[in-house]
């Protein structure tokens, strides 16, 4: 393959992962838009619903990450994904079929059981494509998605309620909610055959070629670096809860806060969060690798220090405007500075890992980070709401609490990390 068809198959091999990536945050966000119509249909408090955007989806999301890691390690990494794709899609089209809290639930877990399978193999197969500076900008590249998929699911959700209407058909009653799951489910399953056609990259870099390590070998080696794993694990789990906890409830604030209507939010929200969260993810991509040209070997762990203490600010102002103008600007800025640290964080831990456990350290890294932003974050903004603020229009002060208190802690856990992010580094060159 000549070097110029080579560098496009590379284009195109990390424009399909991030396809995929884009489509599951579309099915696992599509929900944010719809938290009053689902709670009207469900008659569930915010709390519940918190619970099936996070503790359902995160649950076996975090739990099956970790075996799904050691299948990456051991077997073809572009059948797992497209596997896993195929699950969380159907599951998605199935959270439209749900009439009671029960089933949604159920339908939660499952798409959280698909998109398990997604990260741990794409962060094990961007290793083996690039190293180095370019790992760090494919990665950042590839967490785009992180803010293209709300943002499409902002967008088209918001579209489609204002002009969808109540139905009865062969399968029963469905609200506009429930056909917005099915329609945005669906398509999935063509990118699952795409993903089919990839060609599995090589495995390269330290223990390659060796055998596959057992779980245990891999706990072992993690706390043979339990300083750096530890800590930069922590560091970035408080930043997801700052992340995860503040986009989840962004919609919702807007509409009880200002009055703005899903048709607001879709058209103000959507735009925001596809522009400033990608910015922000390739900015932050683009600094961690000048750093790094600069000397900085920790760049990818400085980057997160970065981010959490440039968006902490952002994070306590933004919901406690007079308007939602000005609301909506600050979160713009929170959403770009909130978005830096991801590319450099998947690349941290690649780059003091062994090859043959890159699937595993990374699932471990997703438990944690998943198992906090996901699981804990939007519930925790929740119980905060409802039992500190006393309800529903207390949402805007614990969104200012959660936040700010989640960024100062991730700054001084990072801040920690760097000096055995860096011994750990050094063991394994």
């Amino acid at each position: 393959m000549g070097e110029t068809e080579s560098r496009r198959y590379a284009i195109w091999f990390v424009a399909i992962l991030i396809l995929a990536y884009t489509f599951s945050y579309i099915d696992r966000t599509i929900l944010t838009l719809m938290v009053k119509p689902i709670r009207d249909s469900l008659q569930i408090s915010d709390v519940q619903l918190s619970l099936l955007h996070g503790l359902a989806f995160a649950i076996f999301y975090t739990f099956m990450g970790i075996p799904i890691g050691r299948l990456v390690d051991r077997y073809r990494r572009t059948v797992i994904v497209a596997i896993g794709i195929a699950i969380w899609s159907l599951a998605t089209a199935l959270c439209g079929f749900a009439a009671t809290f029960v089933a949604m639930f159920a339908a939660r877990i499952a798409v959280g059981v698909g998109e398990s399978t997604l990260s741990p193999a794409a962060y094990s197969m961007l290793a083996d494509k690039f190293s180095g500076k370019k790992l760090v900008r494919a990665l950042a590249v590839y967490q785009s998605a992180i803010y293209l998929g709300p943002a499409i699911a902002t967008l088209f959700g918001g579209v489609l309620l204002g002009k969808l209407a109540p139905v009865d058909g062969a399968f029963g009653h469905f609200e506009p909610w429930q056909q917005v799951f099915v329609a945005v489910g669906l398509p999935g399953l063509l990118i699952a055959l795409v993903v089919l056609t990839l060609r599995e990259p090589a495995r390269r870099g330290a223990g390659a070629t060796v055998g596959i390590p057992s779980f245990g070998a891999v706990l072992a080696h993690m706390r043979g670096q339990f300083s750096a794993y530890g800590l930069l694990i922590l560091g970035l789990c408080l930043q997801s809860v700052m992340w995860n906890g503040t986009t989840f409830w962004i919609p919702e604030h807007l509409k009880r806060a200002y009055g703005w209507s899903s048709s607001d939010v879709a058209w103000g929200y959507g735009p925001v969060i596809a522009i400033c969260g990608t910015l922000g993810g390739l900015t932050g991509g683009w600094i961690a690798g000048w750093l790094r040209d600069k000397g900085r070997s920790d760049s990818n762990v400085v980057i997160g220090v970065i981010a959490a203490a440039t968006a902490c600010p952002f994070a306590i102002a933004a919901p406690l405007m007079l308007s939602g103008q000005a609301s909506l600007a600050l979160y713009g800025m929170f959403l770009f500075l909130g978005a830096m640290p991801y590319g450099g964080a998947a690349a941290a831990f690649q780059e003091i890992t062994p090859n043959r456990m890159r699937g595993q350290v990374s699932a471990v890294y997703l438990f944690w980070l998943n198992l906090a932003g996901i699981g804990v974050g939007a519930t925790l903004v929740a119980l905060v709401t409802q039992h500190v603020y006393g309800g529903d229009h207390g949402l805007s002060a614990a969104l200012a609490t959660v936040g700010g208190s989640a960024a100062i802690a991730s700054v001084l856990v990072l801040t920690l990390c760097l000096a055995p992010y860096r011994r750990a580094q050094a063991a394994i060159a």
